[in-house]
């Protein structure tokens, strides 16, 4: 009878000790979680629109934007989906895509060694236009199949509308590591 006592003294504060540990635990896990959701989205790539720098069925880890520049790969809301798109044009900038498909910012052509053919310009070919402020001019790096800016129904993209720059691809494991 005293070495029940000694145990139930022993081991019910034990138990109870481990409970809080784990409770603990287990809503920090969930902090945890809900932040790296928050600052750090992930999403798969569902077509080709911006092969080759990122294929179909690709992995990759956003962050949230401190600034996006040309050249950064966004991931942005259009409607109930989420595309994912190279900015070309920041607010202010001038944007011509000429019926050869080269692109001309602020009258000069750009370099743009991430696109694996060139496209024309859609409706906007030899139209000059200017990018509103805090808005961007995006496009997919394969232009034929590209949805993005020309389009009227994509439009110029808000910046409010801008979920995260691309900075890290997860899978496949033979294809890990930093988005271009």
């Amino acid at each position: 009878m005293f070495k029940n006592s000694i145990r139930s003294k022993i081991i019910a504060p034990l138990i109870a000790v481990m409970v809080i540990a784990i409770g603990a635990l287990t809503v920090f896990a969930a902090a945890i979680v809900l932040a790296l959701t928050l600052w750090f989205p992930v999403f798969q790539v569902q077509r080709s629109s911006m092969a080759p720098a990122l294929r179909d069925g690709d992995v990759v880890v956003f962050v949230t934007p401190g600034g996006v520049k040309r050249g950064d790969v966004v991931a942005f809301y259009q409607g109930n989906q989420v595309l994912i798109k190279r900015v070309i044009a920041l607010g202010g900038d001038w944007l011509d895509i000429e019926s050869d498909g080269m692109v001309l910012l602020n009258g000069e052509p750009i370099v743009e060694p991430y696109v694996s053919e060139p496209s024309a310009g859609g409706h906007r070919a030899g139209q000059p236009l200017q990018t509103p402020d805090r808005q961007f001019f995006v496009m997919g790096d394969h232009r034929r199949t590209s949805l993005d800016s020309r389009n009227e129904e994509i439009g110029f993209v808000h910046q409010n509308r801008i979920i995260g720059k691309a900075r890290l691809r997860i899978w496949p494991p033979d294809r890990l590591g930093i988005v271009r």
